[in-house]
């Protein structure tokens, strides 16, 4: 009979397992973001769970799919994986995105929960929505430029709307917002429009809480718009605080598209609440007036970016720092320790010199000494009182003198 492997011949047989990502999204070393992110939609919906029920194969395939890409999409995995290898980045990237429409009541109400908890849990949009759009059985709603929409739509469902812009109005820049004011999950999502007249999903961005409300943007301004991902933040900080500000701008990628041509474009409200459908405002703008804002906009993203090339350096220095802090914290607690000590037996040394009984005698030799001193002063009394008493004439010799006087 063979004997059982081991727990970590098990890990290291799984290591072996993995696929080279590049090899299993069907793309090149030197393909760019758009291409890899467009392999992974392609691959995830041909085997996404919904469409392949009780098929074991597919759904392993689907998370080797999404394993890849979770490393490719992210450039820092991707270049750790390039110089050292799938061990590399294999322990960070075991978190898969959800789609929430495939699972059951109960897993929705663990994930509900855990959510609320402040786990972080990337969701996915249902196969079913990206499905429709793909095959075009969706319905598009008009959005004109500069008039806000107010809607509600249903978990795990999707408002679809199209934006027509102009020449003038694409060199201007073009702005996609929609907020929440209940603070409902949603997903703002942009598609490409294909030759059979489907649409395939081109950008996602999260909502996320902006003060009263919750809010996602997407911003085609003719230069690199960044985005800020906070799951990876709410990773870091679920492990260490000090971890948390040091990623806190790991999240900060750019936009994969920096500008609209002219034409129809076609966005979509995705509901990504756990149970309950979510209301929102959607509104889209040229950016012709707000010159100064596009102006401020790349200032602060280009310090923000200075500041993340910071953190790094900053984070060796303050690593070196605090360990000097928590050596020298552990040197004073042990030098004032010492310090204390040798001050109380000089305390101790001090109230030696003192003419009273030592405090250090026992009490056996304290009473063996109090019953001696009692002793020698009864002694002394018992001689004294002897002393002091007046002499008496015995009895029986004064009876005796009578007696010898009668006889004679």
């Amino acid at each position: 009979m063979p004997g059982s492997r081991s727990k970590s011949e098990k890990h290291g047989a799984s290591k072996q397992l993995r696929r080279d990502p590049y090899e299993v999204l069907g793309v090149s070393r030197n393909s760019i973001d758009q291409e890899i992110k467009s392999a992974y939609r392609k691959m995830a919906l041909k085997y996404h769970p919904d469409k392949n029920a009780n098929d074991p194969q597919a759904a392993d395939m689907f998370k080797e799919v999404t394993f890849s890409y979770n490393i490719l999409s992210d450039p820092e995995k991707r270049r750790q994986y390039d110089s050292a290898g799938i061990e590399a980045v294999e322990s960070d990237s075991q978190d898969l995105e959800l789609d929430l429409s495939s699972l059951g009541a109960v897993n929705t109400m663990f994930a509900a929960l855990f959510s609320k908890l402040g786990v972080p849990i990337k969701t996915t949009v249902s196969a079913t929505v990206l499905e429709e759009a793909l095959n075009g059985l969706v319905i598009i709603r008009p959005l004109p430029l500069g008039q806000p929409i107010s809607k509600r739509v249903e978990k795990q469902c999707g408002h679809f709307y199209s934006v027509t812009i102009t020449e003038e109005e694409a060199r201007a820049g073009f702005v996609c917002r929609v907020q929440s004011s209940d603070k409902s999950k949603f997903k703002l999502l942009y598609f490409d429009q294909e030759e059979n007249g489907g649409l395939s999903l081109a950008l996602q961005e999260d909502s996320a809480k902006t003060g009263k409300v919750t809010s996602a943007g997407m911003y085609f301004l003719g230069f690199p718009v960044y985005r800020l991902d906070q799951t990876t933040n709410s990773i870091a900080a679920a492990k260490d605080p000090d971890t948390s500000f040091f990623r806190k701008l790991d999240g900060f990628q750019p936009c994969e598209l920096t500008e609209l041509k002219a034409g129809t474009h076609v966005f979509a409200v995705y509901g990504d609440n756990f149970f309950k459908s979510a209301s929102y405002t959607i509104e889209t703008i040229c950016a012709a007036p707000y010159s100064e804002e596009k102006e401020n906009l790349r200032n602060i993203e280009g310090q923000i970016l200075s500041k993340k090339a910071e953190l790094s350096k900053f984070e060796t220095e303050y690593r070196e720092v605090l360990a000097q802090f928590t050596e020298m914290t552990s040197r004073y607690a042990q030098e004032m320790q010492a310090i204390d000590e040798l001050l109380k037996q000089r305390s101790e040394i001090h109230a030696s010199y003192t003419i009273a009984p030592s405090k250090r005698s026992t009490s056996k030799s304290r009473s063996r000494n109090s019953s001696k001193e009692a002793k020698e002063d009864g002694q002394a009394r018992e001689k004294r009182h002897t002393r002091d008493r007046p002499k008496k004439k015995k009895w029986y010799n004064v009876h005796l003198k009578v007696d010898k006087r009668k006889s004679c």
